[in-house]
């Protein structure tokens, strides 16, 4: 009798199909004895298939991409240490330059500080080049107190009066006595006096500096003849005179 196959794609058998085919034959032939001599060429005849483990294979490079792999490596580190070197150098660079800066800025702050002491401490004669020509506690019937509070300084009608050292005006006008006057409040709390002037040229409540006019000097008042009368006191009131020469001298004014 004539067997046909399907028609259609035929596969080979499975792996497990022909193994499962193959594990049958042999025990028939066990079970039937005939595993003998004969059944050794046929199972040698079976070439075993290799078995899927599931693990991937290893590959082993060679020496020249190994040496490539290295050598990138080292370039990578070569470039992260210089890159840290170069942020290294910029932080120490940015430092520097903000200790120079504030080196800079205190130094500034000083000469600040030392313009502005020199500022404070500056004093110069209240008359230009002038001389005392009638001195502190002199005495006569010419003072209403007895004595004179103050101290005369030699200038003609017109001579700038200047302020010794830096203050405010505290009082800028007729004074009797004293005639057209102006009394500066120092920056230390002591008090100068300025009299007999024939014009005055700043106001109450001005700042003024050492060697600014005042005004200038003149014969107002209770005198004999054109000078600058100057005083020198510790507080506001009158009686509180104190000796200007010695007040001026103490401030580094040559007299």
């Amino acid at each position: 009798m004539a067997f046909t196959r399907a028609t259609g794609k035929h596969r080979r058998p499975s792996r497990m199909q022909r193994g499962t085919v193959r594990a049958a034959g042999v025990a028939a032939l066990a079970t039937t004895g005939a595993i003998g001599t004969l059944a050794a060429p046929a199972l040698a005849a079976e070439q075993p298939e290799t078995e899927q483990t599931g693990l991937l294979p290893v590959i082993t490079l060679g020496d020249s991409v190994a040496d490539q792999i290295d050598a990138q490596a080292d370039a990578q580190k070569l470039a992260a240490e210089k890159a840290l070197a170069e942020q290294r150098a910029e932080a120490a660079a940015k430092k520097r330059a903000e200790e120079r800066a504030e080196a800079a800025r205190e130094a500034e702050e000083r000469a600040a500080r030392e313009a502005e002491r020199k500022r404070l401490n500056t004093f110069v004669s209240p008359i230009a080049g002038s001389y005392v020509s009638t001195g502190y506690r002199t005495g006569g019937a010419v003072w209403s107190s007895g004595s004179h509070t103050g101290v005369d300084f030699h200038a003609a009608s017109g001579t700038v009066v200047q302020a010794v050292g830096m203050g405010t005006v505290v009082e800028a006008g007729w004074g009797g006595a004293y005639g057209n006057q102006v009394v500066v409040r120092m920056h230390d709390g002591t008090y100068t006096q300025y009299g007999h002037l024939s014009s005055i040229a700043v106001a109450v409540g001005q700042s003024v500096v050492p060697g600014q006019q005042l005004g200038l000097s003149g014969a107002t008042g209770n005198v004999t003849g054109a000078h600058l009368h100057f005083e020198a006191r510790s507080g506001e009131e009158y009686g509180s005179d104190i000796d200007p020469v010695s007040y001026l001298r103490s401030h580094g004014v040559n007299i």
